[in-house]
């Protein structure tokens, strides 16, 4: 299952680094496409999708300033963990002081946690920025007990999508600082998903650009 679209993997998550560490003082407050606007999006499909499920623990993958969790932890009554590659946006997410939560500086394709530990992960907008798709659905896959659910809400190539896929994965990344590598569209992920062993619960374009997967592990 390894994803071969792995050049310059090290190369583009110093870039993500980089550009979320200088984004993180304003990232909330900075309503455009490239901060938080898209991520804002799907935050709030997931919140409204989580807004009658129970669970006890949720991972979230990417998370930035922790603009998810805290919205979750205003009506869930869970442990919250939130893990970002970028330092910055972790020190911004543990001023917050979110009541039982957590906040972790980590790779999206080497959780630091163990297996079949939470009941929730989610991703909102970080996932076009993993060089190794294949490997960061596994790893969520590991850390998800069975019947877990893993949440992919993210940027997508509109109407026009091979088109899009290869303009943006072969062509804007290379001259790109955004750390930018696998923009990807709703029918592309939820195949993915389904090869690395998930099952789909549900799947939709929630604007023109933005998509979100929710599947379950077996």
């Amino acid at each position: 299952m390894k994803n071969t679209n792995t050049t310059k993997a090290k190369d583009f998550v110093k870039l993500s680094e980089e550009w979320f560490d200088n984004q993180a003082k304003v990232y909330d407050k900075t309503d455009t496409i490239l901060y938080s606007k898209y991520g804002k999006i799907s935050c709030k499909d997931i919140c409204d999708y989580l807004s009658d499920k129970k669970y006890d623990s949720l991972l979230d993958v990417g998370c930035g300033t922790a603009y998810l969790i805290d919205l979750l932890a205003k009506t869930h009554n869970a442990k919250h963990i939130g893990l970002d590659l970028s330092a910055e946006m972790i020190r911004q997410s543990s001023d917050k002081n979110i009541p039982n939560s957590q906040f972790v500086v980590g790779r999206s394709d080497d959780l630091p946690f163990g297996d079949e530990t939470f009941d929730v992960v989610t991703c909102s907008q970080s996932f076009h920025h993993y060089p190794d798709t294949d490997k960061a659905m596994q790893e969520v896959l590991r850390v998800l007990k069975p019947g877990g659910i893993y949440i992919l809400s993210d940027t997508g190539v509109g109407f026009f999508k091979m088109v899009g896929v290869a303009v943006d994965n072969f062509i804007y990344r290379h001259f790109s600082k955004t750390g930018d590598c696998n923009v990807s569209y709703l029918n592309k992920t939820i195949r993915d998903l389904k090869r690395n062993g998930f099952e789909i619960e549900k799947g939709e374009n929630i604007t023109t650009f933005i998509y979100t997967v929710v599947a379950k592990k077996k």
